[in-house]
């Protein structure tokens, strides 16, 4: 959860430098997924045991989407190198963080 909130305020902060029309689409596509996955990570902290595979897979499965969002960002220009690298580190611990999750639970 720690890492993904850290995650969403690096993101805050590139959204801000985006142009306009990427802003309010893809930019504002990630957001919303970020702040869906922050969401469903705060659910299955507090569902019992049983319940918080469904809730996890269903996170994961936005994440592998946002994921995607992010790499488009890169490869439209939007995000420079620097960034794109920043966000793409955070990305890939959150990731394994989300496969331990989710295999503990198994």
């Amino acid at each position: 959860m720690k890492k993904t909130i850290e995650l969403y305020k690096s993101y805050y902060v590139y959204l801000e430098l985006f142009p306009k029309k990427d802003k309010h689409a893809l930019g504002a596509t990630c957001e919303r997924y970020l702040i869906q996955i922050i969401e469903l990570l705060l659910e299955a902290s507090y569902l019992p045991k049983d319940a918080k595979r469904a809730c996890l897979l269903k996170a994961n499965n936005k994440f592998e989407a946002l994921k995607v969002f992010i790499r488009l960002l890169h490869e439209l220009k939007i995000l420079d190198q620097k960034k794109y690298i920043a966000l793409q580190s955070a990305v890939q611990e959150i990731g394994k963080m989300f496969g331990g999750w989710i295999k503990s639970l198994s």
